[in-house]
């Protein structure tokens, strides 16, 4: 087949989209596919009508490629493509609607509050802050504030990504990944922190920061509740293909974090590494989920 690989935008995970692109590739021109690497931009439409793909291998990551928008023009487009469809990909997106249909269903996450610039600029929001404490508590996760005295500064930096904010009680507990492929959990990874006091993004792609052990150690209670855990919020947000849902195991069970719709592909990425563990090769990996874009088409 002639599949498109989309990837790069102009997102900060542009770098990181770049590298799991070029690994899909790879794998695509050794299973003996016709690959037309596309780094997005302003000619996407014109490239995808011109040379009419059978499929496109969505390889972006953040704003432009995993909020619903690259598939969104495909899917007026007509083509087939990888991963969840265009409205999934905005829920996972909009960690505030996840958070809200996470909550609808009755699944455990961790208590939030959200806020966006114009409750600040105009409706007093600030003020609503010292109820932080009471309500959630700390620390907590803006990005991480230890303290009431950490939060302005935690949000100023927040609003400088984004005009709406979450802010989320901090769990603790241990870091687990649950990869989604079509309707099967593969095994869990479990992200062990080795230098640093949180597992950011940086801590996720620095290496060394972070050592990664799959299948995790965890008794076959744990595993099922993690696992049924994140299959039902796949399930809640209306993901299809493939997609990573990240858990905190705490003391009294898991709480479901969030979902990424198109997880990074590159060869330190937590989904290859769970395939592997599964006993599937990157290659197959990569032709599984061909499959999985292809089968509704099919239908």
């Amino acid at each position: 087949m002639k599949v498109a690989v989309l990837k790069g935008g102009r997102s900060l995970e542009r770098g990181v989209s770049l590298r799991s692109g070029a690994r899909v590739e790879d794998a695509l021109e050794r299973l003996g596919h016709e690959v037309l690497p596309i780094d997005v931009g302003a000619d996407l439409v014109k490239r995808l009508i011109s040379e009419r793909p059978d499929v496109a291998f969505v390889a972006m990551h953040g704003v432009g490629g995993e909020d619903g928008t690259a598939q969104e023009l495909l899917e007026i487009l007509g083509i087939p493509f990888t991963g969840p469809g265009a409205a999934a990909c905005a829920r996972c997106m909009d960690k505030v609607l996840a958070k809200h249909a996470i909550d609808e269903v009755g699944l455990p996450t961790p208590p939030w509050f959200a806020f966006n610039q114009t409750a600040f600029r105009e409706l007093g929001a600030a003020d609503a802050l010292g109820q932080l404490e009471q309500s959630l508590g700390f620390p907590l996760v803006v990005k991480f504030a230890a303290s009431a005295a950490d939060v302005p500064a935690a949000l100023v930096s927040a609003f400088s990504y984004d005009d709406r904010v979450l802010l989320e009680r901090f769990v603790e507990g241990r870091e687990l990944a649950v990869s989604i492929l079509g309707d099967e959990a593969l095994p869990v990874v479990e992200a062990i922190l080795v230098e640093g006091d949180s597992y950011d993004f940086e801590a996720r792609y620095e290496i060394g920061r972070t050592r990664f052990v799959c299948p995790a150690e965890l008794s076959a209670e744990e595993e099922r509740a993690v696992t049924d855990a994140a299959l039902a919020t796949y399930r809640a947000l209306g993901c299809t293909g493939f997609a990573r849902i990240d858990v905190i195991l705490g003391a009294d069970g898991p709480w479901l974090l969030e979902a990424n719709a198109i997880p990074g592909l590159t060869d330190t990425s937590l989904l290859p590494q769970a395939a592997e563990a599964a006993g599937l090769s990157f290659e197959q990996l990569v032709e599984r989920i061909l499959d999985l874009a292809l089968k509704p088409a099919a239908a």
